[in-house]
């Protein structure tokens, strides 16, 4: 429900925006110099969008829309980032709840040659239900034309086979923008392709070897694609996109349950957490000894973070590692 208000909010700003003498987007500081301008809402489809483009990306404005580290599910669009996406050449993002507000943005498109990627409608890509698991805390039933619509997982990021797919319709989209860059591209994706397939390989490895194929998340679980991709099960407090903070008796209780009775170690979290959830499992637990950690779901990353090395490959690799010592 917030997500929908939220949304709701942007549509009226940008309602707001095309009165008093025409719309802003004509009279914005788009970029208008000649290059290719392709625009990102999320870290994923940004960095996948960069390999891509290579060293053409030196050439092109290549704008990543959550670039101060807001995470995805909280990001409300300015008056320039709608100006930004309305008139760029490319346009990538991700589709799911939380960026229902893009579709208003593109109606106002002043680009009609514009080529969207929404990546929740890529080919080839099996985009599934958001998943209500055995002990999830239910969120409040909304009350609304949407609550008998299908509710789909938007993290399809997280899954290095879904990468693959992704890319492969980035790439696709740019070689029509850019023709006559475009068997650089080919080239960019085929190598970055393979990187994808080594880290693919490497989570085989890791669960291949796993003691354990079930964990335990004091938090919202944005990572059903990975775990469906390689044979996990897992048990959490909320679904991927839930709002709750504050996990209830019983589904800590639960948790506690299910952390003894698997005789798991170590109770996973997400990135920014509080770990509150997680702390109160491992003292009501019987040994009291697990461990905590984090799977980062790639949703707060910064330009900061780029700048400093950050790629979708290395947070993913560090996702594997966590993930190993945990399951070892």
């Amino acid at each position: 429900m917030i997500k929908r208000i939220m949304n709701v909010l942007v549509c009226a700003s940008m309602l707001g925006l095309t009165a008093c003498g025409g719309s802003v987007f004509a009279q914005s500081s788009a970029k208008d110099n000649g290059k290719l301008n392709v625009v990102c809402t999320t870290f994923s489809c940004y960095d996948w969008t960069r390999e891509i483009m290579g060293e053409h990306t030196d050439d092109a404005d290549l704008t990543y829309l959550l670039e101060n580290g807001t995470d995805l599910h909280s990001y409300q669009p300015s008056a320039a980032d709608i100006a930004e996406i309305t008139s760029c050449d490319v346009f990538v993002y991700v589709g799911g709840e939380s960026e229902e507000w893009a579709e208003d943005a593109l109606k106002n498109a002043s680009n009609k040659d514009m080529k969207v990627i929404k990546l929740m409608d890529a080919q080839g890509l099996n985009t599934k239900e958001e998943e209500l698991k055995e002990g999830m805390q239910v969120e409040e039933e909304e009350d609304d034309e949407h609550s008998e619509e299908p509710e789909y997982d938007e993290h399809i990021w997280l899954s290095p086979k879904n990468a693959k797919i992704l890319c492969e319709n980035i790439a696709d989209a740019l070689c029509e923008a850019d023709p006559d860059n475009a068997e650089d591209y080919k080239a960019n994706l085929n190598g970055y392709s393979e990187k994808l397939d080594e880290l693919d390989n490497k989570f085989k490895d890791a669960v291949a070897s796993a003691k354990i194929k079930t964990i335990v998340f004091g938090d919202r679980f944005p990572f059903r694609y990975l775990c469906d991709d390689y044979g996990l099960d897992y048990f959490a407090a909320f679904v991927g996109c839930s709002a709750e903070t504050e996990a209830s008796f019983e589904t800590i209780a639960f948790l506690v349950n299910k952390t003894d009775e698997l005789g798991v170690n170590t109770i996973f979290t997400i990135e920014n957490s509080d770990g509150k959830i997680a702390q109160a499992i491992i003292s009501n637990s019987k040994n009291k000894d697990q461990k905590t950690a984090v799977l980062n779901s790639l949703q707060s990353v910064s330009a900061n973070d780029i700048e400093n090395g950050t790629t979708y490959i290395s947070m993913m690799e560090d996702n594997c590692e966590a993930l190993k010592a945990a399951i070892d």
